[in-house]
C-alpha cells in the first residue's frame, strides 16, 4: 500500500509519538474538574499514543482477514450511522443490541467522530494509520455491547481497561486507571479497582477485536459472538447494584466518549 507514507509530509505523525505524561495528566485534571469536556479524553490518547497505532494496524495484516480488511479499508462510523442497515438486524443480533444501545444512550458514531476531531483534525487524512485510528475509534460502542459494560462512570473505566488489553494503547490503561480512582476516592464501597482489573484481564483473554469483520459480526446472535470470542462476563462490575451504578454517572460524563 504506497500511501502508507502519503501523509509524510503532513502534520499527522500517527508512526510515532513521543510519550507526554504530563499532558495526558493535565488534560485528565481538567476532565475531571468538568465532566462534560469530551475533548479532554481525546487529548489524553493522543499523548500516549505512542507506537501503538502501527503495531496494531501490523497485526491486523497478520490476522486472516486483516488484509482484505486493510485493502477495502472501509469506514466504520457511516456504517454504523447507516439508519436503514441497523433497522435490518434481526432481535438478538449484534447489530440489534448496537441498535437498541444507541438509540437508549442517544448516541451515534457520527457524533464521537466529530468529538474525536476537535483535538485530532488530521484524523480524517486518507493514510493508513489514520484509518486504523478511525477504527479503533468507530468500535468503541460495539464494544460496550460486547464486553458488557454499561456508560456509568465505572462501566466507562472498565471499558477503557478492556480496550487497553486489546491495543495497548497507554491512554487508555491512564483513563481507566484514574477513573477508577477517582470512583474508589468518591465512593469506597464500589470495588473500582477490581472491576478495573477484571476488565482488563477480559479483554486479554478475549480474542483480538480490532481484527473483526464488523458487518458480519452485527449479523452473528450477541450471546454466540461473546462465546467464539471469549468474552467472559463482567462479574464485579455487575455485583455493583444499577442503581449505584447510575449514581455514579455524573462523575463520568467526561468519560463517555472515551476512544
Amino acid at each position: 500500500m504506497t500511501d502508507v507514507t502519503a501523509s509524510s509530509s503532513s502534520s499527522f505523525q500517527y508512526g510515532y509519538r513521543p510519550l507526554r505524561p504530563l499532558v495526558a495528566w493535565r488534560a485528565f485534571r481538567r476532565l475531571v474538574a468538568d465532566k462534560e469536556d469530551t475533548a479532554q479524553v481525546f487529548e489524553i490518547m493522543r499523548a500516549l499514543t505512542g507506537r501503538s497505532i502501527p503495531r496494531g494496524y501490523e497485526r491486523l495484516l497478520r490476522e486472516p482477514s486483516g488484509g482484505r480488511i486493510a485493502f477495502e479499508r472501509r469506514e466504520l462510523a457511516p456504517l454504523f450511522s447507516d439508519p436503514a442497515r441497523l433497522a435490518s438486524y434481526a432481535p438478538g443480533t449484534v447489530g440489534a443490541a448496537y441498535r437498541a444501545f444507541m438509540a437508549e444512550e442517544n448516541l451515534s458514531a457520527e457524533g464521537l467522530a466529530q468529538e474525536s476531531r476537535k483535538v485530532e483534525p488530521q484524523i480524517d487524512e486518507p493514510h493508513v494509520y489514520a484509518w486504523y485510528g478511525r477504527r479503533l475509534r468507530d468500535v468503541h460502542d460495539v464494544w460496550h455491547v460486547l464486553s458488557g459494560y454499561g456508560r456509568d462512570a465505572l462501566g466507562e473505566a472498565c471499558v477503557v481497561a478492556f480496550s487497553y488489553a486489546q491495543t495497548n494503547s497507554l491512554g487508555f490503561a491512564f483513563i481507566g486507571l484514574g477513573a477508577a480512582n477517582e470512583i474508589a476516592r468518591e465512593n469506597p464501597a464500589v470495588p473500582a479497582r477490581k472491576a478495573v482489573l477484571e476488565a482488563w484481564r477480559n479483554g486479554r483473554a478475549a480474542a483480538w477485536l480490532p481484527g473483526l469483520d464488523y458487518e458480519r459480526l452485527f449479523e452473528e446472535p450477541l450471546e454466540a459472538a461473546r462465546a467464539r470470542l471469549n468474552i467472559r462476563s463482567p462479574q464485579t462490575y455487575l455485583s455493583v447494584p444499577r442503581a449505584v451504578r447510575d449514581g455514579l454517572q455524573l462523575r463520568g460524563a467526561g468519560m463517555q466518549r472515551a476512544a
